[in-house]
């Protein structure tokens, strides 16, 4: 019966929620009700159902986990993180638990998780009796002796017994067996305690019967009902007829909790009117009271004083109540009984008890927080307590340590530790916090406990160098690998955090990568070098260092310019741009004139160094020991020392040294050879110093012939333009350009082209010599009469008076135009006559395009001759520079001419009798406004 029943109890669990909505309380109270003894694993309420109202409200309802804040390692009661169900832990036995107290209950608080939104529950489980214990006496047999003259209505106390039960299913009730001469009475204590007395209903007669065995039987009210028992054997004594008497029934003592032992607490005071042992009194502690009471106290038998053995505590037991018997000592003595009650007044001898539970579990006396954490972090939950009452058990409340935290009050005894501002760990990385908590008591007892915050490191602080820019200097000619310098960024993280690798960005240098010239150590940001490095071709490498820390998930940057100048060493000699030399030797040449303070050269050097490695100075180490000549050692300017008419050599081989001033100096010899020339006229040595004084440095030169090349090639354009301008307006100058565009589709010319063959030169009978045109391809269309007679007075010296080339640029002749040359005419006269016709005469020029170029050809009289072209640069005057001139060969032209023009003089320059030229073209039809161009290239007198 009991065992089902207590199965339905066991089942049975009630729930009580208490919302609190306290400006002060982050949360809900919740409260449960469970019966004890339930099985381990039971569950007894689910938080993430209970507290759905306040989950609700949070930005993550979903993700939200739950964290129980108990003390003890195997608690009670446990709180799955994940769904928050609470359940059964450990077994669970009230009567441990709270023994006797009617309130028993599990209190324990609940955060979630992450704390970034913090809700605190506090949980309190009620913990319900179930009738598991049966009342108990504590001796099996309990003896009572009594007189026989005892009056009816004495009353003697009787052991109580014991049910750790409390509620109905604690002791309720006692029976006595069924007997005429006693009956018992139940009554209670100060402390809810029931025990009974056994009163004396009849007379007794010890003659009659002399003892009774009855059975006190103790009972709950529980279900089941449960009870236990003891025998009363009593023993009826002989007569006394006066028993001892005490000045009161019961006594109440007001008991400090902190009195010392053997503190005098009553002196009891018993009177017995009989005399002799009879009247003596023995006191003494009833037989029935508890084993606690011995323990606690003692009573002198023979004076009755009662007295303190054991110090008391308030907050364990706060009264007592003592039954005491006076007896005398004479035969069937009557005890006499006393009940003194014992109150314990609470002193404040309790300090308060403080108890932090923290978020890192098996070290209560340090939390952790992360930096950067929002202000109201959670760090810590404390809850305070004093076992003392009234004022002495009042607690303040208060936390020492640093402004960055705070505490925070929630319900009843319990704070909360939350931070008060943003924290850095690179600034501080731990605090230490003190909680002191103090009573109201008179005098004030106070409990201080420590603890420690440790501040988790985030990956807030990227790597920092010293400098944005760091610059450095390496001599040229390094070694590759050679170490150059070290540029180190810090950072106050920690662990991966604060680690830092360095890297070159990229970038390039004359085409190339810069990983080609320095390398970083990524662990320390050591710099090497990797390749030979030149001053002369480099001065200086900038590049960009990258430090980068190991952080997650993500890594901070940052970087750095580092900049190297290559310091120029004394590594080339100087080189000779000036004068031109050609195995290290130069000539110079020296007018015999010259004077004294004469320049005879300049040497132009230059070193590719740079500063004191490049400045150069010049001397003269040999081949002038006689001082002739004198050289500026820094212009490097040569100038004659004395008259080169006073000097009796005239060759010299000057040995001079060009050195720059580095360390160790370097130097370039050469030799200049120096000859005397004759030169008409003499030089003064004022106009040779003055040279000497005008010169420049080698860039102020080269920036002065640059800007005359520049105005030079700007005239040379301005000209060109002129006179392509002034030939466009000449109508006797012939322009391919204008030819090709103006004179192509003329409609007065005919489109024709004079050929080689059209001109020729042939005898006639009145003696002339006209040159006529006709179409025959071979020389043989000359009559060879003629040719002989001509050829028979050739001579040497006809021969050597004229040898012209003469350029026609025409299309045809007319037919109707003639010269004639008489003997009358000078030669001379006759010459410039037939140029002058020929230049005036009325010529068409017809251009003709090939490709790019403009062409006339001509065709003339011998075809051996028509590898040969006359053509017109189109530049306006033919001169040495055209395409068709060939400097030194005569053209099919001038030989013709020549040969004719030489028959018509004799050897005085005179023209023979009736010889006559005549000039004729094919066509008759000309017009007036035709331009001939005639230009005599060469004429030079035969030899």
């Amino acid at each position: 019966m009991y065992q089902m029943n207590a199965k339905m109890h066991i089942g049975f669990v009630f729930a009580l929620l208490v919302v609190s909505f306290n400006s002060d309380v982050l949360g809900k109270n919740l409260k449960y009700r469970i019966y004890e003894e339930q099985t381990v694993g039971s569950v007894i309420a689910r938080l993430s159902e209970d507290v759905a109202d306040v989950l609700v409200k949070l930005p993550n309802p979903f993700t939200v986990r739950f964290r129980a804040m108990q003390r003890g390692s195997s608690p009670l009661l446990v709180v799955n993180e994940d769904s928050g169900e609470i359940s059964i832990g450990a077994k669970i036995d009230r009567e441990q638990l709270c023994q006797k107290n009617s309130n028993c209950s599990i209190e324990f608080d609940v955060i979630t998780l992450p704390t970034e939104h913090l809700q605190l529950f506090h949980i309190e489980v009620e913990v319900l009796d179930i009738n598991d214990n049966s009342p108990r006496f504590s001796r099996a047999l309990i003896p009572i002796e009594i007189s026989e003259s005892a009056a009816v209505g004495t009353r003697i106390p009787l052991d109580g017994a014991f049910d750790p039960d409390v509620g109905e299913n604690s002791l309720h009730a006692y029976s006595l067996s069924a007997n005429d001469f006693f009956n018992i009475e139940v009554r209670t204590r100060t402390d809810g305690a029931k025990y009974a007395e056994l009163i004396v209903v009849r007379e007794l007669d010890r003659e009659l019967k002399s003892s009774y065995e009855l059975q006190l039987t103790a009972s709950d009210m529980g279900v089941p009902q449960r009870s236990g028992s003891s025998i009363l054997k009593i023993s009826i004594s002989d007569s006394n007829d006066n028993s001892p008497a005490f000045e009161q029934q019961s006594y109440i003592i007001q008991l400090l909790e902190n009195s010392p032992i053997g503190t005098l607490l009553l002196d009891l005071n018993a009177t017995d009117p009989d005399e002799g042992a009879n009247g003596k009194i023995v006191y003494s502690f009833s037989s029935h009271v508890s084993p606690k009471i011995i323990e606690t106290f003692k009573i002198d038998s023979e004076r009755g004083h009662l007295t303190l053995f054991k110090q008391v505590d308030y907050e364990i037991t706060k009264s007592y109540e003592i039954d005491v018997q006076a007896q005398d000592l004479g035969p069937n003595a009557i005890p006499a009984h006393c009940k003194i009650i014992i109150k314990v007044v609470d002193v404040n001898d309790n300090k308060p008890e403080i108890n932090i539970n923290l978020m890192s579990p098996g070290k209560e006396e340090i939390s952790y927080v992360f930096e950067g954490d929002p202000i109201d972090t959670f760090v810590a939950l404390v809850r305070v307590q004093d076992k003392d009452s009234g004022l002495n058990g009042e607690i303040v409340c208060r936390l020492h340590g640093h402004g960055h935290f705070k505490l925070q009050k929630t319900y009843e005894n319990n704070y909360l530790i939350l931070t008060n501002a943003t924290l850095d760990r690179e600034k501080r990385s731990e605090y230490s916090l003190t909680v002191i908590a103090e009573d109201k008591g008179t005098p004030s007892l106070s409990t201080v406990k420590h603890f420690t915050v440790q501040v988790n490191d985030v990956n807030d602080n990227p790597p920092h160098f010293q400098r944005s820019r760091y610059e450095f200097a390496i001599s040229e000619n390094n070694s590759p690998g050679a170490y150059i310098t070290t540029v180190t960024a810090t950072d106050p993280d920690l662990g991966e955090n604060g680690q830092v690798t360095y890297t070159i960005l990229e970038s390039f240098i004359l085409g190339s990568s810069i990983t080609t010239y320095v390398t970083i150590d990524p662990s320390n940001g050591a710099i090497y070098a990797l390749r030979i490095f030149d001053h002369e071709e480099v001065s200086q490498i900038t590049f960009v260092v990258e430090a980068r820390d190991g952080g997650s998930p993500k890594q901070l940057v940052s970087n750095t310019t580092v900049a190297f100048t290559i310091i120029d060493e004394n590594d080339n000699i100087p080189v000779v741009i000036g004068p031109a030399l050609r195995n290290n030797t130069a000539e110079i040449s020296i007018p015999k004139g010259a004077e004294s303070g004469f320049h005879v050269t300049r040497i132009r050097a230059m070193d590719r160094d740079s500063g004191v490695n490049a400045e150069l100075s010049c001397s003269i180490v040999a081949g002038n020991e006689e001082n002739i000549f004198v050289i500026d050692p820094r212009s490097c300017d040569i100038h004659t020392n004395v008259s080169m008419e006073s000097v009796p050599y005239t060759e010299w081989e000057l040995s001079v040294i060009i050195q720059d001033k580095g360390n160790p100096q370097l130097h370039t010899k050469v030799l200049l050879k120096c000859m005397i020339f004759e030169y008409a006229e003499s030089v003064t040595s004022t106009a040779m110093t003055s040279v000497s004084q005008a010169s420049l440095d080698v860039s102020m030169i080269i920036i002065i012939s640059l800007g005359a090349i520049c105005a030079v090639l700007l005239a040379i354009m301005v000209l060109f333009a002129t006179r392509c301008h002034r030939e466009k307006k000449d109508t006797r100058s012939y322009n391919c350009r204008v030819a090709e565009s103006t004179y192509q589709h003329h409609p007065k010319r005919p489109s024709r082209q004079i050929h080689k063959g059209d001109i020729t030169l042939v005898p006639t009978v009145n003696g002339t010599l006209p040159i006529r045109s006709h179409h025959r391809p071979s020389p043989s269309s000359s009559p060879t009469l003629e040719r002989g007679q001509m050829g028979s007075r050739q001579s040497h010296n006809s021969h050597q008076s004229l040898n012209s080339l003469v350029t026609i640029s025409s299309n045809h002749v007319p037919e109707n135009f003639s010269l004639e040359l008489t003997h009358a005419t000078p030669a001379v006269e006759q010459v410039s006559q037939l140029l002058s016709m020929l230049h005036q005469g009325q010529y068409q020029p017809r251009p003709s395009f090939r490709g790019n170029k403009y062409s006339r050809s001509y065709r003339y009289a011998l075809q051996d001759m028509d590898k040969f072209s006359l053509k017109d640069s189109g530049r306006g005057d033919s001169e040495a520079g055209d395409s068709d001139y060939d400097l030194g060969r005569d053209s099919p032209i001038d030989r013709l001419l020549g040969e004719g023009f030489s028959d018509l003089f004799l050897t005085d320059g005179r023209i023979p009798a009736g010889a006559t030229c005549s000039f004729r073209g094919k066509n008759s039809q000309h017009s007036p406004s035709s331009n001939i161009r005639i230009r005599v290239l060469r004429m030079t007198p035969s030899r």
